[in-house]
């Protein structure tokens, strides 16, 4: 994952956090951080084309599965986790927003927009990276759009 990180030219580092993180609410004890602060990448398989789609929301969120329809243009589904490992090279709980086995079309939730740094996973449930929303936006390719709900 560092390998991925330091192509992307923003000198963005893996940290470890001492306890496992598999949840945003896990991750956000660690850091000491907002759960907000914490970007839940969550993997969603289109119910017509069998494409994949990844969604970024904050910790406190969930992915609205209509707006994402809508963005997407078809249906979707959330991905069973041997479906995501497959895709992403990530299990469920570690997936990262780069570094992923096949080309994913992302989606990032607007309300991480309003946040100064974000802390997104790192390919496992012990290790993040920190990095700004604008950097997301880059290092992800993706459409800053409204996909989820509180």
């Amino acid at each position: 994952m560092q390998a991925a990180l330091e192509r992307s030219g923003f000198g963005l580092q893996v940290v470890s956090v001492p306890h496992r993180a598999r949840t945003a609410r896990d991750a956000a004890r660690a850091l000491g951080c907002g759960l907000n602060c914490i970007v839940k990448s969550l993997v969603f398989r289109g119910r017509e084309t069998g494409k994949t789609y990844l969604v970024e929301v904050g910790g406190a969120h969930r992915a609205d599965v209509a707006a994402l329809a809508q963005a997407a243009g078809e249906d979707v589904e959330m991905a069973a986790p041997d479906y995501v490992l497959a895709q992403t090279g990530f299990p469920v709980g570690g997936v990262a927003p780069v570094g992923h086995l096949n080309p994913v079309e992302t989606f990032i939730d607007e309300t991480l927009l309003a946040y100064e740094e974000i802390w997104a996973s790192a390919g496992s449930d012990r290790a993040v990276f920190r990095l700004t929303p604008a950097q997301l936006i880059q290092l992800t390719g993706g459409k800053p759009v409204r996909v989820a709900t509180e």
